[in-house]
């Protein structure tokens, strides 16, 4: 058995273990790697006290992508002594805008009414791939993925990222080392959302990956995986 530190990874808004199958190949052989379920409550709150209560490990290091990693800030908030570092991926510190919340309760209604996979192929998985694409490639993954876990969880999900709280005065509190990681072309999370993580954390990286999109660990495996080997090296 390892005797290096757990890996958590979170996924983002209807994604599984499917999102970080380069990262689980990579690293499992080196330590135990799990992706939480993240999708049994429609609360950040709740959802952070659910994962920190199914995970066995005192301490670990902690690694989320978009909803992955808005989930992790509230983790490093209720539970920090128990996170040995911090990996944000393609996500956003803040709350959700107004512009953005309004947008929700369409796509909700829609998928109340029975058209899941349309909202997801028409209008989340556009804003996936990099701005300078014009179709997704892991466009069936992301269907596949959407269709499993189903329209239920797409609507608790959704009310979890429309009622979030902001985490920048957690981020600041955050001692641990931090990766702030983003796809140049990221069109969900874009820059802004990183640089302002890296400033907020005392000993947080900035790692921006040139030419992709919203979903770099599938994008961009190798590159995704030596920022990640690089900031699991500084772990204590």
């Amino acid at each position: 058995m390892s005797t290096e530190l757990p890996l958590l990874l979170l996924p983002g808004m209807m994604c599984d273990e499917r999102l970080f199958a380069p990262q689980i190949e990579a690293f499992q052989s080196e330590r135990p790697v799990v992706v939480a379920d993240i999708t049994g409550a429609d609360s950040m709150t709740e959802l952070a006290r659910r994962v920190l209560a199914d995970t066995p490990w005192p301490r670990f290091a902690l690694g989320g992508l978009s909803m992955g990693g808005i989930l992790a800030m509230e983790m490093v908030r209720q539970a920090p002594d128990r996170i040995a570092g911090l990996a944000l991926m393609d996500t956003n510190p803040w709350a959700e805008p107004e512009e953005v919340r309004e947008k929700r309760e369409p796509q909700m209604q829609a998928v109340r009414e029975g058209r899941l996979i349309e909202v997801m192929r028409d209008q989340m998985a556009p804003k996936y791939c990099a701005a300078h694409e014009t179709e997704c490639a892991q466009l069936d993954v992301i269907l596949t993925m959407a269709e499993d876990l189903g329209p239920a969880v797409f609507l608790r999900q959704s009310i979890a990222l429309r009622d979030r709280p902001g985490q920048t005065k957690t981020l600041k509190g955050v001692t641990v080392p931090g990766l702030a990681l983003v796809g140049e072309d990221d069109q969900l999370c874009p820059l802004d959302r990183h640089e302002a993580i890296a400033t907020l954390m005392p000993d947080c990286e900035l790692v921006v990956l040139p030419h992709v999109g919203h979903l770099s660990t599938l994008q961009a495996p190798d590159a995704v995986n030596a920022a990640l080997n690089t900031w699991l090296e500084r772990l204590t």
